[in-house]
């Protein structure tokens, strides 16, 4: 990517997968262009905060240690709550009064939803404005474990979330063999993308009939810029979320998670399988574009792109503009 002036955006963004993080885990993290610790509680709490120890700058995460609900800095024992508060000192007779006015470190939001966990960040440390949504069928006992992918793109977000409406790519960039027809819905921190494409006609019973047509949907959503979801649906249906994570404002972590329903018939299941591995590949076609390419403040556009130019009026109030706005308030 070249010559890109675009910041980092607030919002939900992807940190690991609950699984990944076993309590009394401590792991470190780079995201935002900071670095943090990650660690979950004897209780389960998944916590995130600034890495580096306020007493002489240990970094928490290389050697650290879950004590109960509490994070122990491996160079002296120091030990912070999951809020970044000092609340004991192994060797002193009081904590220090700078450390008792409140947080020393910066918590992140965090929210475990569809089987991963996030973060909120916010340039200003301004607390979350809107929320996440569940995806039904990443806790849906009749739906597979999560196939999972990843890859670390030299791209802002906003490029890579562009794809979302740029419904010629699909034609030149992915091979459709028509134009989309596509409705695309911005509200909010929302987006909607529905969408219909001309696939080769597969029957009730899983046969392929490449002489006929037939009508494939996809519905495509996001809830702010990091987190999206997609339904692939046609004899068979298919339920990816895909999430978008900013290490630094020009690079950003990729990742796809698919669930298929349990049982599938034979035939109905390799065709799922397939419609994965394609969905992986075509990120290559993707990533050729998005690693080379520059980003035009005011491109030339034309009746057959898409809403760009709206796309990106809603993009742009997930980047800080100074002004403070109405936190939400989470369900505990």
């Amino acid at each position: 990517m070249h010559d890109v002036n675009l910041p980092i955006p607030f919002g939900w963004f992807p940190v690991a997968y609950s699984k990944e993080l076993k309590i009394g885990e401590v792991k470190p993290n780079f995201l935002f262009n900071e670095h943090q610790v990650l660690f979950r509680t004897e209780s389960g709490e998944a916590k995130l905060m600034e890495a580096f120890c306020p007493h002489l700058g240990a970094h928490l995460a290389h050697g650290g240690k879950v004590v109960g609900e509490r994070i122990a800095c491996p160079f002296h024992a120091w030990e912070l709550d999951g809020e970044g508060i000092v609340k004991h000192i192994p060797y002193a007779k009081a904590i220090p009064p700078k450390a008792r006015t409140g947080s020393c470190l910066h918590s992140y939001p965090v929210q475990e939803r569809n089987q991963m966990i996030f973060a909120w960040y916010h340039p200003r440390r301004i607390a979350p404005t809107f929320d996440l949504e569940d995806i039904p069928e990443f806790s849906d006992p009749e739906w597979s474990e999560l196939e999972t992918y990843e890859w670390e793109v030299n791209s802002p977000i906003q490029e890579m979330g562009e794809n979302a409406v740029d419904i010629a790519h699909f034609v030149y960039v992915h091979s459709a063999s028509h134009m989309p027809n596509a409705k695309i819905n911005l509200h909010g921190h929302k987006r909607v993308t529905e969408m219909v494409t001309e696939a080769i006609k597969i029957d009730e019973h899983g046969n392929v009939d490449v002489s006929k047509t037939e009508d494939s949907y996809l519905i495509s959503r996001n809830w702010g810029p990091g987190v999206s979801s997609q339904v692939f649906d046609r004899a068979f249906k298919t339920v990816m979320m895909g999430t978008m994570a900013p290490i630094t404002a020009a690079r950003m972590k990729l990742r796809f998670a698919f669930t298929k329903l349990k049982g599938l018939a034979s035939p109905f299941d390799a065709l799922t399988n397939g419609l994965i591995a394609e969905v992986v590949r075509q990120v290559g076609h993707d990533m050729v574009i998005w690693e080379n390419k520059t980003y035009r403040d005011e491109p030339i556009l034309c009746d057959g792109d898409g809403p760009i130019a709206k796309y990106r009026r809603w993009f742009s109030q997930f980047y800080d503009d100074g002004q403070d706005h109405v936190p939400l308030r989470l369900a505990s």
